[in-house]
């Protein structure tokens, strides 16, 4: 990763809390509090995809709608953020893989330099 692409990321970040900025405040405590809750499960889609980007869009929709944050997404928002990522793989199973002893995603240590 370039220097571009640091400052294109930071451009396209900022960008992006300006639209969050720009909703209502029960829409944007919403948001803030999903964005906490991605952050602690660590879905993996989060930094590769555009999973934050689209839960902005579908709040856009919903006030261009005059629906209540609520209203779109129910009581429960963790509930609503772990339906949004049921299928999504997390940091959290690639560690829990890697404790297994699944070959796939761990590093034998013993055939490294660095483990004897």
């Amino acid at each position: 990763m370039g220097i571009q692409d640091i400052i294109e990321g930071k451009k396209q970040w900022r960008a992006h809390l300006a639209r969050v900025k720009a909703l209502p405040p029960d829409y944007q405590i919403v948001y803030q509090e999903m964005q906490k809750y991605f952050f602690k499960i660590g879905p993996v889609e989060l930094t590769d995809g555009n999973l934050l980007a689209e839960i902005v869009d579908f709040f856009e929709e919903g006030v261009a709608a005059g629906k209540g944050v609520l209203e779109l997404i129910g009581n429960d928002v963790a509930a609503f953020c772990d339906d949004l990522v049921k299928d999504s793989r997390t940091y959290a199973d690639i560690y829990q893989e890697s404790l297994s002893g699944n070959p796939a995603t761990t590093q034998d240590t013993r055939s490294s330099p660095r483990g004897r």
